[in-house]
């Protein structure tokens, strides 16, 4: 089995997720203890957020290749970035990374695909709903992508950073982003949510779905599990 190479930090509640769910995955397949090798490279959160904010794409680059340099030095065969925001450079990290690397993108995308669903609603950080590297890649799927409008932007990405990045679920937040998820539904006919933060199965969990929910973050680790065997 291939030593995985985690890059995380982004937040660290993903990334304890991210951990947990592959070994998990590992128990249900096989029933035993010897669970694959997995190294994790954790960023600092804020600067790395910062670099997000203020759009300093080549420092933010660097940051990320650093990351993933480490994890190579480290035995990683296979490299992830537990997050959905740095896949917005995914294909200039991926050209320079030297060991293979796995797309969030492109797991939503299978899924999505496997489940006939066309129309999907993207949720996540401002920074991930406002930038195209998930409509462009989708589109090679046949998928159109539909990001919420600002002031939905704004109330997802609050949720997000001020209660989910610190494990904190609140109901008034639960009943807000279901009715972004109902709007859209009724007003744009969407098939489906893609969870486009590695926080947000968090936000949902136990709720009803009008529409099939694409966690990004099990779908990921689904798809790195099954790389890992190869």
């Amino acid at each position: 089995m291939k030593k995985l190479g985690i890059l995380g930090g982004i937040s660290f509640t993903s990334t304890i997720e991210y951990y947990k769910k592959i070994m998990n995955l590992y128990y249900e397949r096989y029933q035993d203890y010897y669970y694959p090798e997995i190294v994790i490279e954790s960023l600092n959160f804020q600067y790395f957020t910062d670099l997000e904010n203020q759009n300093l794409m080549e420092e933010y680059i660097n940051c990320i290749q650093s990351g993933i340099d480490n994890l190579k030095h480290a035995g990683a065969e296979i490299v992830i970035m537990a997050a959905n925001s740095p896949h917005s450079v995914y294909e200039v990290i991926e050209k320079n990374a030297g060991v293979p690397m796995i797309s969030i993108v492109d797991s939503v995308a299978k899924q999505a695909q496997a489940l006939s669903r066309k129309k999907l609603l993207l949720t996540g950080i401002r920074y991930t709903m406002s930038h195209s590297f998930y409509k462009n890649r989708m589109k090679e799927y046949g998928i159109e992508i539909i990001s919420p409008n600002d002031k939905q932007q704004n109330i997802i990405d609050h949720i997000i950073f001020g209660e989910l990045a610190v494990h904190k679920i609140n109901s008034q937040s639960q009943r807000e982003f279901m009715d972004i998820v109902g709007y859209y539904q009724k007003e744009c006919g969407i098939e489906g949510v893609i969870l486009g933060c590695t926080e947000l199965p968090l936000l949902i969990e136990g709720l009803p779905e009008p529409v099939p929910f694409l966690d990004s973050l099990k779908l990921h680790c689904e798809d790195s599990f099954e790389q890992m065997l190869k």
